[in-house]
């Protein structure tokens, strides 16, 4: 990735957002809104870059990359969005806890993003195949199918993908986080990151993380208090990154 190469600079980065100017002004809007940048007025990517550094601003890139638009869910177009609206959540939360317990921001950051891309990989599959068969197609069917190959299929999606091994080692180990590895300790900071999401979403006080994935980072309860301090922060981070 261009953000972690140390031969990179902010030039080579805003020549590469600039080659897609509808990905460039999202980019800029973003890195201008008073979530990022409070009274701050960049005219330049080259600029953003410089003040906001060049992880901000890829992971800002990623996401816009990376959205709901991407799988073609005719019917469920509302339901992809909330499932995008909870990655991109997840990825806001896991890079907060990533940055408290020393593990790679980066990849919390990314692997909270796409953790869940198979959700609508599988009902594109689904809406897909039953149109071609014209079968009909239940909601409580493909939910429940949805249930049961979402992990795989994002398992899967990953290393079609080619992301970093330590993504894709993070997302394999959801199920099994563990202090082994790196990518063990980096699920649990994903778990706990799903947790914030959802809890976050829908105006719930986060107050019963996964007490395993707490003990596997490592934190206290103080830890748990200065984390639910960002959660205004990241909520218009979320805002921001969504619209």
């Amino acid at each position: 990735m261009l953000a972690n190469d140390k031969e990179s600079d902010a030039s080579q980065m805003a020549q590469l957002i600039q080659s897609d100017p509808s990905l460039a002004g999202h980019v800029m809007r973003i890195a201008n809104s008073v979530a990022y940048t409070p009274m701050a007025n960049l005219t330049s990517l080259q600029q953003a870059i410089a003040r906001l550094g060049m992880t901000t601003i890829s992971e800002i890139a990623i996401s816009a990359v990376l959205n709901a638009k991407l799988f073609n869910t005719p019917g469920y177009e509302e339901y992809a969005a909330d499932i995008w609206q909870q990655a991109l959540a997840t990825s806001l939360w896991a890079k907060e806890i990533a940055s408290h317990c020393n593990v790679n921001v980066e990849v919390a950051f990314l692997a909270g993003l796409i953790h869940s891309i198979g959700r609508p990989a599988v009902l594109q599959t689904l809406i897909d195949v039953a149109a071609q068969r014209t079968l009909p197609l239940s909601d409580e069917i493909v939910h429940q199918l949805e249930d049961k190959y979402w992990l795989t299929v994002s398992q899967m999606i990953v290393i079609r993908w080619r992301m970093p091994a330590l993504v894709i080692e993070t997302i394999q180990h959801l199920e099994t986080p563990s202090t082994d590895k790196e990518a063990g300790q980096l699920a649990a900071v994903v778990n706990m990151a799903r947790y914030a999401a959802d809890a976050m979403l829908k105006d719930e006080l986060a107050d019963n993380f996964p007490q395993s994935c707490i003990e596997i980072v490592e934190f206290e309860s103080t830890d748990i208090q200065k984390l639910l301090t960002k959660k205004e922060p990241i909520s218009e981070r979320l805002k921001q990154l969504a619209a």
